[in-house]
């Protein structure tokens, strides 16, 4: 299939052809959605020579840039962009999973080397027209299954959550509560499966009233931390399934007179610099956001080059740093 065979059965000139693929905006609608269907149905892929007609960018985008978990990914995505001479453009969805048609206007637009989604996948139509256009993109974290012809980078989620919970049960914790991300987000349930898994390895019952749901953010961390310390019985420890909500869980603990570690142990996921500041100095599951970030940006440029990768899904290893947030329950009075 040749843009002058799409052009035909479009029934329009070859130039309206290059100005949809070049994600150019002065194209009817209607116009473009017949040549876009054209596209899609015949697999057509742009011929390109290594970097030919590719701007030097790669696009990365967020579902939320309000944390210093972005700063981690950012640092890594440009760590490699810039070693290959290529500059990151980045972009936001407002919170939304997929990112508005727009911004798949602007990539192609700029027919940007490759891109990368954080916390974020495509609708199958947006995918169509980036490789419709030879413009590759990797998924980070996914936020659920991507599938397994989708490139993703991701982390051994569920064995961070075990080590977290199997840390507090061997300082002889055993009235342990979590409070994970939301409860669709593939990395938050596996967190929650590793936490259920420790639990029934030890034989400990898995206490529905002690699991809570967040959003990773500081203030569901609080608000969960107010909920479980004032319980009639309260957990003795707290795996928080972010640093930023184990945060949130200090400030509770702090308005409720509860002390970290000798009160209420904790254990965070992620281990971002802020996990070092606090005090006491927070343990935590280390998640290799930076390193995540470089393999995916790497995978996306092997795929731009027209090199498909060994393995089109990778979670790196986690391990659990541990500090002074953790310690024994207090003994019975």
């Amino acid at each position: 299939m040749t843009i002058s065979k799409i052009a035909k059965a479009a029934g329009v000139s070859v130039p309206t052809v290059s100005k949809v693929l070049n994600g150019r905006a002065d194209v009817a609608a209607e116009t473009r959605s017949r040549i876009e269907e054209l596209i899609r149905r015949h697999g057509y892929r742009r011929r390109r020579g290594p970097g030919g007609g590719r701007s030097a960018t790669i696009d990365l985008v967020f579902h939320e840039l309000d944390s210093a978990w972005a700063i981690e990914v950012i640092r890594g995505v440009e760590r490699v962009a810039r070693a290959e001479g290529l500059s990151v453009v980045l972009a936001e969805t407002g919170g939304e999973q997929t990112p508005q048609d727009g911004w798949v206007d602007s990539v192609l637009a700029r027919q940007s080397t490759a891109a990368i989604l954080v916390f974020s996948d495509l609708a199958p139509r947006q995918r169509d027209r980036l490789a419709a256009r030879g413009i590759p993109f990797v998924v980070v974290d996914p936020t659920g299954d991507p599938g397994t012809d989708i490139p993703s980078v991701g982390s051994a989620n569920w064995n961070g959550g075990l080590a977290a919970t199997r840390h507090l049960i061997e300082l002889g914790h055993r009235r342990i509560a979590v409070i994970g991300g939301p409860r669709h987000v593939l990395c938050s349930r596996a967190r929650i499966d590793g936490y259920r898994s420790a639990l029934d390895a030890a034989g400990l019952p898995v206490d529905p009233g002690l699991i809570l749901f967040g959003d990773f953010h500081v203030e569901s961390g609080r608000d969960g931390g107010r909920t479980l310390l004032q319980l009639a019985d309260p957990p003795t420890a707290v795996f928080a399934g972010s640093d930023l909500q184990a945060m949130g869980l200090y400030e509770a603990a702090r308005e409720l007179g509860v002390r970290i570690p000798e009160d209420l142990s904790v254990v965070g996921y992620d281990d971002l610099p802020v996990a070092r500041w606090v005090g006491p100095p927070l343990t935590t599951v280390r998640q290799p956001l930076t390193e995540m970030a470089e393999e995916a940006t790497r995978m996306a440029l092997l795929l731009a080059r027209g090199e498909p990768p060994a393995n089109l899904r990778l979670d790196l290893a986690t391990d659990l740093v541990v500090r002074q947030s953790t310690a024994a329950p207090a003994p019975h009075p």
